[in-house]
This record gives C-alpha cells, structure tokens and sequence, in this order.
C-alpha cells in the first residue's frame, strides 16, 4: 500500500471552525492576506477556497449576506461579472490552466457549502486532472499551498 502524505494538513484540521458566515465575518476582518481575500470592489470581493478542487479555485461573493441570486442588484450582478472575468484573466496569466468551470450552487441540496450566502465559484481545470483518487477514496490532492496559490494569485491580478 502507498501513502500519500499531505503532512500541512494537520494544523489546518485541528484548527478551531468559524462560527458564523464567512463571506460576512472575514472582509470585516480586513486581514486579507490570512483570509485568502484576493481582491475587494465596490458591491463583491474574491476570495480563495479553502477547500479547492484544484489550485487557483476562487470564489466571487457579494458583501451583502443573501442566499437568493433573483436578489441581486444590478450593480452586484454587473460586479460579480466582472470580477469572474478579472479572476479568469488572472488564473490563466498564473497558472495557464486548460478550461475553468463556473458556478453557483444554490441551496444544500445542489451541493452549496455554505448555503446562506451566495457565490461563485472560479476552478481552473487542466487535462488529466481528473483521476482516480477523488473515485475511490474520496479525497482530493491538490498539489500547492493556499499560501503560495495566493502569492501567485496576488502577483498576477488583473482588472
């Protein structure tokens, strides 16, 4: 048997969990750099997830705490746009990924993590990065820090 040894992991996993709504409680921080904050506008901000399906996986999120996409307002709707265009331009100038899936998920049932406040989601995806391990163990292996995915993230944005 082999072991595959994501030895980082730990701190994270022992980590005490936030209690509260994330895409409220951490721009109000402004500790942007330890909470992985990419970029802020006027209406929504980019983050980095924490739990990405491969790196560079970002999210764009309205300030304003609502789970209803028919909510929006023009002005949130235009920047979330906008921001996903600004966060494909810059994935692609730091990691020059092959394709990007876009989406949100609406609601628990359609897979939303955190199902009380909207956003979307940014993944780059590269040819072959699909692979056994996420079949049969359940795990994913996403092979760069958060740390260092922000540096280049962070170096690399583009308006």
């Amino acid at each position: 048997m082999r072991h595959l040894f994501a030895t980082w992991r730990m701190s994270y996993i022992l980590a005490p969990k936030h209690k509260g709504c994330i895409f409220c409680d951490f721009p109000a921080e402004n500790n942007d750099d330890e909470r992985f904050i990419l970029h802020r506008g006027v209406t929504c901000f980019v983050i980095m997830n924490l739990y990405p399906y491969n790196p560079g996986h970002v999210m764009v999120v309205p300030y304003r705490h609502t789970a209803d996409y028919t909510s929006l307002s023009p002005e949130e709707l235009t920047e979330i746009e906008t921001l996903s265009v600004s966060c494909i331009k810059t994935i692609k100038s730091a990691f020059d990924p092959d394709a990007f899936n876009l989406g949100v998920n609406l609601g628990t049932a359609a897979g939303a993590g955190v199902a009380e406040h909207l956003h979307r989601h940014i993944v780059p995806r590269w040819n072959g990065d699909t692979n056994f391990i996420p079949v049969i163990s359940d795990m994913r292996v996403v092979p760069e820090s958060h740390e260092a995915t922000f540096k280049k993230l962070k170096e690399s944005w583009i308006n």
